[in-house]
């Protein structure tokens, strides 16, 4: 395809989308499965019109999925509840911590004894497909800043912390395939990779949340009005942290989502100091703040909501793009007993026994547990893990087995995910709201 067709493809398809926004919700699936229908109907297996080889172009695809799971990670943030209450977080905590390293660890053993890969490759396509997808899941994400239902609050809060979790099980399983260096009995993995390198990128995004909280309120309450570009804010917030994480070996996908917790929590603690009402803030953005205290003039409003209409509008971009690109990499050859068995494995196995042994002792109701045990999306964030690992070095023959595998996985996510996420979410509403 030339250049002038894919202008004429996306803004097709970006004009369709805008314009159908709302007879799109009441249709049983989401938008992803139209682009990937597309990708798929154009790419090699049926017009042939164009192919995108994951291999020879996995360096800009690392950095296009690096980019889409970065804003995606913020945008989710931005909705956490405010105040941060560590008993609320701990069932997302725990799906992040001790699902993952289930969900890790039966992906290895399914593939080193079901579709005999090395164990190290096994670990790799662990920690490829185990976290869930911060981009494509937004159905079941939080809808809004102080979105407080408590399903939506657990997987948009895994999705975000998971993405960063998941990073130690890359590089364990480079390691084990002889590309990244582990140290004797594992010693340098645990306390580089692990403690380190999550530790710091926790206090880097907190910090860098709360400093640019701080500092955007008192700008704006200066007498005389400070002006302040919220999306640009926003996204040197972004770049900052996640630099800086990557300069200090830090996870910065696990900083950027803190930072965005950390920036809106900032920003309430002081709005709610200040006497600020909900309705000055904007509609949806925190729970109402009961305040005796008058304020003569209306406060400007928060970064953090400010900010999170063009970040989701980045979003539905990068989705629209990035599923039409993994459309176009399908082969009819990807559909074997291999692939479809994995896909089957993740959904059926290793989502829901994980989801249930990590929420053991918590207080999370089993309707809850049902629906996060299925709804485990997976799509970007997993692209983006394994066009890491290609460009880390592994070889050809097994990297071309691990999109094989990884793809059709995604595939089936978002077609199966993308039918039932409706129904089924609707289903469960209906029945909480008896």
């Amino acid at each position: 395809m030339t250049n002038a067709l894919w202008f004429l493809l996306i803004g097709i398809l970006m004009l369709t989308r805008g314009l159908t926004a709302t007879s799109l919700k009441k249709v049983p699936f989401t938008p992803a499965i139209v682009y990937l229908g597309i990708g798929f109907l154009l790419g090699p297996s049926v017009l042939n019109l164009f192919y995108f080889d994951p291999i020879k172009q996995s360096a800009l695809l690392e950095v296009l999925t690096e980019i889409a799971v970065l804003i995606s990670l913020f945008s989710a943030g931005i909705k956490m509840p405010v105040p941060v209450n560590l008993t609320h977080w701990r069932p997302p905590m725990r799906l992040a911590s001790i699902s993952m390293i289930l969900t890790v660890a039966l992906i290895a053993l399914f593939s080193y004894v079901v579709l005999n890969l090395p164990i190290g490759a096994g670990v790799l396509l662990g920690a490829v497909l185990a976290p869930t997808d911060p981009v494509l899941a937004t159905d079941t994400q939080s809808r809004y800043p102080g979105d407080k239902d408590k399903l939506r609050f657990t997987l948009t809060s895994e999705a975000g912390m998971n993405d960063g979790t998941a990073f130690p099980f890359v590089m364990l399983g480079l390691g084990l395939l002889g590309i990244h260096e582990l140290g004797e009995f594992g010693w340098q993995w645990l306390l580089v990779d692990v403690v380190w390198a999550t530790a710091a990128a926790v206090i880097i995004g907190v910090t860098g949340g709360a400093l640019i909280g701080n500092a955007v309120w008192k700008l704006r309450g200066q007498q005389e009005k400070h002006d302040v570009l919220d999306d640009l804010v926003a996204l040197g917030l972004i770049a900052i942290v996640y630099g800086l994480s990557v300069l200090l070996h830090a996870w910065g996908f696990l900083a950027v989502f803190f930072a965005a917790v950390a920036l809106r929590n900032t920003e309430i603690k002081l709005a709610q100091a200040a006497g600020v009402k909900p309705e000055q803030l904007a509609a949806g953005v925190v729970e109402p703040i009961v305040s005796d205290i008058e304020v003569s003039e209306v406060p400007p409003a928060i970064v953090s909501a400010e900010s999170l209409i063009f970040k989701e509008h980045l979003e539905r971009l990068s989705e629209l793009m990035l599923v039409l690109l993994v459309g176009g990499m399908l082969f009819i050859d990807f559909w074997n007993w291999r692939s479809v068995s994995l896909a089957a494995f993740v959904f059926i196995v290793a989502r829901p026994v994980s989801v249930f042994i990590g929420l053991i002792g918590t207080q999370t109701s089993w309707r809850i547990r049902g629906i996060a045990g299925w709804f485990g999306v997976r799509g970007i964030g997993s692209v983006y893990y394994l066009m890491y690992a290609i460009q880390h070095g592994i070889g050809v023959t097994l990297a071309r087995d691990l999109v094989q595998l990884t793809l059709i996985v995604i595939t089936l996510s978002i077609l199966l995910h993308g039918t039932s996420v409706k129904p089924l979410l609707n289903l469960f509403w209906h029945k909480r709201d008896k």
